[in-house]
């Protein structure tokens, strides 16, 4: 009798993913837990296994499909001569929903709706399907859909009409959860949302093909999960960025003659900028936190888990390296070159990607003195770093060359005011310019 495989659950908010790649064709026999099928998501490329052993009969998918919970993947005959057992459940990392809770912004008589963009920066974990209603506006003389007072508010401070949202709580009542996934999905969706009155929209593109020839290329996943996540935090946090030099001539030279050791790992200036950073979020706590816009508490962290953005030819993603504040240096420097070949090679795990406290990138080997880096929602900073230069400066009243460093410094400015932005750039300076200061409080 022929067995029917069917994509399982994958976790709570995912209802579809895309057939990255077919590991089987029509005809093979397959062991039980054997990988068939990868999935992609957002922002890793996940292997499927199949619980059954059989001789494939038909595979239902093609790479690039998107299916969806319970879509029939291939179908097999059983071995006849197999010892037959109980199927094991088949192995999937779960993929977590990354839910932002939204942000207040000044409020407004007339809602304006989120508009969709695509900034180019670090990205941060990726946007979830959202349960949406039709995007027609709803009559004013239906009755108002059951929601709380907070979500009530935050919807008004987002403006978004509750009327188009679908709830998912008790007899369709409107959470905060719902609110957030569609204000995401929204942000990830090719047409903005609709209007209200007095509201702004993005104007549809011209036609550009009364110009000149045009290609046009569809976004990746990725691609349109970093837009949506991207747009979603430049919307709702009001970003300033602090910009310094620093002279790193010493810590080099000395970083220099760590790297030759034979067989030690490569230790770059991330690696040191990560113990650098953990020396300051421990003096400058604000910092490491989140803002709760439901409530309007600030989460302070007990834990420093660090996010470096990495750039792979599928777009840009931000491994997590965890608990730094307890880790040596070289065994960093291993964990990052392993977590950079597996972001490149399309092989992390979601989990690889969640609970960051702060995140850093680093475009020294790209070029560029300064930039504005978009904070990676919901941390409340970030840390841009460029490339370092032979400089004169003026050092005990005599120009000398050094190695200066510039950083970018972009905060939240709800949560970190200009002046401990300030000392904490002067904080990191400080250590990353005395490499004894770095080694004792790192």
């Amino acid at each position: 009798m022929a067995i029917e495989f069917k994509l399982p659950s994958l976790g709570q908010g995912v209802t579809s993913v895309d057939v990255g790649s077919l590991l089987v064709a029509a005809g093979d026999t397959i062991d039980a837990d054997q990988e068939v099928i990868e999935i992609e998501t957002e922002k890793a490329v996940v292997p499927l296994p199949c619980p059954h052993a059989g001789k494939i009969v038909k595979l239902h998918v093609k790479v690039g499909d998107k299916v969806s919970e319970g879509a029939v993947l291939l179908t097999l005959e059983p071995i006849a001569t197999a010892t037959t057992a109980a199927p094991k459940a088949p192995v999937v990392q779960p993929v977590a929903p990354k839910v932002a809770p939204p942000t207040p912004v000044v409020e407004s008589s007339k809602p304006i709706p989120v508009a969709a963009s695509t900034p180019a920066s670090v990205v941060s974990p990726a946007a979830v399907t959202a349960p949406v209603a039709s995007t027609a506006p709803a009559s004013d003389a239906a009755p108002p859909p059951p929601a709380g007072p907070a979500t009530r508010r935050m919807a008004r401070e987002l403006g978004v009409e509750l009327r188009r949202v679908k709830g998912t709580g008790p007899g369709g009542r409107i959470t905060a959860d719902d609110l957030h996934a569609f204000v995401r999905h929204s942000l990830g969706s090719a047409s903005p949302l609709v209007a209200t009155s007095g509201a702004i929209v993005i104007p549809p593109l011209p036609d550009f093909t009364h110009f000149g020839p045009i290609e046009r290329q569809p976004m990746s996943k990725l691609g349109k999960a970093s837009a949506a996540n991207l747009s979603l935090a430049w919307q709702i946090i009001p970003h300033v960025t602090q910009h310094e030099t620093v002279d790193i001539t010493e810590l080099e030279a000395s970083r220099k003659r760590f790297a030759q050791a034979e067989g030690a790992p490569k230790v770059t200036m991330t690696v040191l900028a990560m113990k650098a950073i953990v020396a300051a979020l421990k003096s400058f706590p604000q910092f490491n936190s989140s803002y709760d816009a439901t409530s309007g508490d600030i989460v302070f962290k007990r834990y420093f888990h660090i996010g470096v953005a990495v750039d792979t030819e599928h777009g840009l993603v931000v491994p997590v390296l965890r608990n730094v504040d307890q880790k040596t240096v070289l065994a960093l420097a291993a964990e990052l070159t392993d977590l950079s070949h597996r972001a490149r090679s399309r092989r992390l795990q979601i989990s690889d990607m969640q609970g960051g406290c702060f995140t850093i990138t680093n475009l020294g080997g790209i070029g560029g003195s300064f930039f504005t880096p978009i904070v990676n929602y919901p941390e409340v900073a970030i840390l841009g770093m460029s490339r370092a230069t032979q400089q004169y400066v003026i050092r005990n009243g005599q120009p000398e060359i050094r190695l200066m460093l510039p950083l970018s410094l972009s905060y939240d400015h709800r949560v970190i005011n200009g002046a401990d932005a300030a000392r904490f750039v002067v904080k990191l300076s400080g250590l990353l310019s005395d490499p004894f200061q770095l080694l004792s409080e790192a």
